[in-house]
């Protein structure tokens, strides 16, 4: 990604030659493709030094880590399009006079974690063997998917930031998020990441929903080798 930016702006500057003592100054142009090439806001681009851009959710993905990155554009551009996408159904359903939904926030960290599970998985309408049913991980994905949606939670999988193929999410920097509402809870997972992952992300995230706690998930060795085939037949 670094690569393509780099000859993006290589062509956005091509014409732009400063002096030996740097003297030149870029145009008005030259500035808002740099803007455009680098997702920054063309503002951005005349302040005294960077802005502190936060998350506008928790980040979970330092437990047990030390990581503390600053979000890339990807992910921030993708997390305020599910907010906004999320607001406006809620808008919706509450206009229709439509219910909340009871299961937001009902579980407690302190609950026993088997039996917080077989209650989602009753919730959701899926039997203890329901993953040995189906054919592989991306029948697995769609079947979760539908049953958590017929539930009331909008699931979204996607590997790119909108529609645009040019800016992949990075599996290293997030695996999914969930933002949580009584009306409107919204599941993401990175799609860019393994099916068999993507899984995982599914009923991680709905058990956020499901504690009525939102934020940004990472997770190190998601699938441990050789546990992936009996999960799926079921076994485990």
């Amino acid at each position: 990604m670094l690569a393509g930016i780099g000859r993006t702006l290589r062509t956005a500057f091509r014409s732009f030659r400063p002096g030996s003592r740097g003297e030149r100054q870029p145009t008005l142009k030259h500035l808002e493709k740099l803007a455009k090439a680098t997702h920054t806001p063309f503002g951005y681009l005349f302040l005294p030094s960077p802005p502190e851009e936060h998350l506008p959710v928790p980040d979970y993905r330092s437990v047990g880590s030390v990581r503390q990155e600053r979000p890339s554009p990807e992910l921030l551009d993708t997390l305020y399009t599910m907010q906004r996408r999320q607001a406006w159904l809620r808008e919706s359903l509450v206009e229709n006079e439509a219910e909340p939904l009871d299961f937001v926030g009902i579980a407690r960290l302190s609950d026993d974690p088997s039996d917080a599970g077989r209650k989602m998985r009753r919730a959701i309408g899926l039997d203890r063997g329901w993953a040995a049913k189906v054919r592989d991980w991306e029948d697995a994905v769609s079947e979760l998917r539908r049953a958590i949606e017929q539930l009331g939670v909008m699931a979204v999988v996607n590997g790119v930031v909108g529609n645009n193929t040019h800016r992949r999410l990075s599996v290293a920097e997030f695996r999914g998020f969930a933002l949580t509402d009584s009306y409107a809870p919204l599941i993401f997972v990175n799609g860019a990441d393994a099916k068999s992952a993507q899984m995982f992300t599914l009923a991680h995230e709905l058990a956020h929903v499901w504690l009525g706690s939102e934020g940004l998930s990472g997770f190190e060795g998601l699938v441990p080798e050789g546990q992936g085939d009996s999960f799926l037949r079921g076994q485990s």
